[in-house]
């Protein structure tokens, strides 16, 4: 059973930016800020917090005790098996949670404390302070930790991480195809993830940054092709796609060791690293497809291995798309990008 995880912010902020900051991870999402009660007055949030205040939601305290309507806990510094030990002993005396500070050795300790308390009730937050080791937090023993506390004073950062819990969600809508033609050969991009894909499973592929189409991954197979389950033939080498951290990049900078978005047909998106890059040259298709006043294209593979998703969840070639066809894509209205990040009211169009 999947653990109800959360990732909780610790705002790296100064006073003056703590609003329009605590603003920006409250509508990604983010439910609880490690931060004094006292600093959120006068400021209009949701978050619960988690402090050494009684004026907390999740109270950290020196000892085990009970608030009416708080969640208790306490925080350890992690640097033997004996402070391992103290953990479970005050756990066993009725905590809500604990917060786990651990330096050099990460995995091992947080493996031993999360295998000891995992028939108990208390949760177990562990502190981070750069995205990697919110992953490495969330994935040890597969089962991972309950929430992290990461540090930061970046939004895309905290887009970055959500990924990692699988809570990341993008909106994908029917576009409409308005066109099909045959553009010649081109060089296009297979990429080869080390993860395996499932059914319904691809990547966001377009020619404009704000229109991307989902690409279906090589799971299917056929009577002439094996199945490949670890791959997107995603489209041209000039073609977008996102990143974990909400920045684009072109399918021609993508190589081993690059980290892409996965995202199924419901828009619920995970992160895959690339194992390989394979660029060549084939016959290609050009396709535009419409959302609402948005029109996108994209310079696909001209084979019948490669699909889009269909609104009701088929799969359908590229080669037996046809005008009037809706597929899924994502769309939003344009914006500047300087090196794949977005800029806020930078004129732009992009044909």
């Amino acid at each position: 059973m999947t653990k109800n995880r959360e990732l909780i912010i610790s705002p790296k902020v100064s006073r003056g930016q703590l609003g329009k900051f605590l603003a920006e991870i409250e509508s990604e999402g983010i439910k609880i800020v490690n931060v004094d009660p006292q600093n959120l007055r006068g400021l209009r949030t949701k978050l619960s917090t988690l402090y050494t205040s009684q004026s907390a939601s999740y109270v950290i305290v020196d000892r085990p005790t009970k608030s009416k309507g708080k969640k208790i806990g306490m925080r350890f510094k992690v640097l033997s098996n004996h402070d391992i030990e103290d953990i479970l002993k005050f756990a066993k005396m009725g905590l809500d949670f604990v917060v786990v500070d651990v330096t050099d050795w990460k995995i091992i300790p947080l493996e031993n404390i999360i295998a000891k308390l995992h028939k108990l009730h208390t949760k177990v937050f562990a502190t981070a302070k750069n995205p990697d080791e919110v992953r490495k937090m969330f994935s040890i023993l597969e089962i991972g930790v309950d929430g992290v506390i990461f540090s930061t004073n970046s939004i895309n950062e905290v887009r970055e991480v959500l990924v990692y819990l699988g809570t990341k969600n993008f909106e994908l809508k029917s576009a409409k195809i308005l066109e099909i033609k045959e553009v010649g050969n081109g060089e296009r991009v297979c990429v080869d993830t080390a993860s395996m894909l499932g059914r319904g499973e691809g990547m966001l592929i377009g020619s404009r940054s704000n229109f991307l189409f989902l690409v279906h991954n090589e799971s299917v197979g056929s009577s002439f092709t094996s199945p490949r389950p670890f791959r997107v033939n995603a489209g041209a080498v000039h073609c977008y796609t996102l990143s974990p951290d909400g920045t684009t990049k072109y399918l021609s900078e993508l190589e081993t060791g690059s980290e892409v978005l996965i995202l199924d047909s419901h828009g619920r998106a995970r992160r895959a690293t690339v194992g390989r890059s394979k660029i060549e040259s084939r016959p290609m298709l050009m396709i535009k497809a419409q959302i609402g006043n948005e029109i996108g294209g994209i310079i696909a593979q001209n084979a019948e291995t490669i699909r889009f998703v269909k609104p009701n969840g088929h799969l359908i070639s590229v080669t037996h798309l046809k005008k009037g066809d809706t597929v899924l894509a994502h769309a939003k209205i344009a914006t500047g990008r300087h090196f794949g990040m977005e800029v806020d009211d930078e004129y732009i169009v992009e044909k």
